[in-house]
């Protein structure tokens, strides 16, 4: 089966402002399958390519989320595991002036600081940096526009990638409450947006564990239309979660733990039913979590400024670092 793909499409640059960015083909339920079918290519259709086999598209297809363990290496996560450390710099730094703690930790591990900085601490102060970060740091740059993601989502999509702008830095911290997540869908934060789909690729940058809090997944609920969600009101977070009247026995028994090794990208789709657990051991649990989407769909610039990733049709617009400080959606014309 051939994808059908459009060769035009606009995202704004600004709130209310367009610039002229090509769009991708779109697909239902994480795309067509790359490989499959003899069709032969559509005229002037961009071909489809990407990493993943037949097989893992298929399954991504099918089960609405698929695991690529080993994605990255260390040298692939080197640069957001600095930007998450000049954090934490700064969060010791304000600490330490605010008299919450006399010693900043500076030799302490990247897995361990930020739990030892706040044990001891209650739920407020951490959450006074907020359950989740979204900093414009250069290294979370760096990890959205790295080949290994951007092929694996080439061939779920296409090859005219949006970054969306909803990315997330999750640290999550023994005992508080703010590192477990519930029953959700994705799409519940965006329900009016025109887009999908919207490809959640969450990557893992320490082993995450039943003990740290990894993620649980519900195969294939995918299929089903966005279920009516409130926000949870345990935590004080405010996250969303699927109204309980949704969960019945054999919902339950569908669930899926996964644990996974440091640099395991789990790619699922925005309308899969997924959570994770509390944080029960010593140290960090280090995730983030990014967004891809094709260009063609809502850019949901009300939740910041999102980037050209990759294109084949106007490689020359695809941002770079300076891009993406600056909030601009695709390289300036002539850079």
């Amino acid at each position: 089966m051939a994808c059908d793909s459009k060769q035009s499409g606009r995202l704004g640059e600004e709130r209310g402002t367009k610039v002229d960015i090509p769009a991708s083909s779109a697909a239902v339920g994480g795309g067509c399958v790359a490989g499959q079918g003899s069709a032969e290519p559509i005229p002037g259709e961009v071909p489809r390519g990407g990493s993943l086999t037949a097989d893992q598209a298929e399954r991504y297809e099918e089960e609405g989320y698929l695991v690529l363990p080993d994605l990255l290496d260390d040298e692939d996560l080197a640069p957001a595991r600095a930007a998450m450390m000049q954090k934490v710099d700064q969060m010791a730094a304000d600490l330490l002036a605010g008299g919450l703690i006399t010693d900043p930790l500076i030799d302490e591990p990247f897995r361990t600081r930020l739990a030892r900085l706040f044990d001891g601490l209650g739920e407020e102060e951490f959450l006074a940096y907020g359950r989740s970060w979204r900093d414009r740091l250069p290294g979370y740059f760096v990890l959205m526009s790295n080949p290994k993601i951007l092929d694996a989502v080439e061939s779920l999509i296409g090859p005219e990638i949006y970054s969306n702008p909803v990315y997330n830095v999750r640290p999550k911290v023994p005992r508080v409450a703010a590192g477990a997540v519930p029953w959700h869908q994705d799409k519940s934060y965006w329900p009016d947006a025109n887009s999908n789909p919207v490809i959640t690729v969450w990557i893992s940058l320490v082993d995450a564990t039943l003990d740290n809090g990894c993620l649980h997944m519900i195969p294939r609920t995918q299929r089903e239309q966005l279920l009516n969600f409130g926000e949870e009101t345990y935590s004080g977070t405010g996250y969303l979660q699927v109204e309980d009247r949704h969960f019945d026995q054999s919902l339950r028994s569908r669930v899926r733990a996964l644990p996974v090794k440091t640099g395991t990208a789990v790619l699922f789709n925005d309308r899969l039913i997924h959570s994770s657990t509390p944080n029960n051991s010593d140290h960090v649990r280090w995730s983030v979590d990014l967004r891809y989407q094709p260009t063609d769909q809502d850019p949901m610039p009300q939740y910041g400024a999102g980037f050209l990733a990759r294109s084949r049709v106007h490689p020359e617009r695809v941002a770079n670092l300076e891009d993406w400080l600056a909030g601009r959606p695709e390289a300036l014309p002539g850079d």
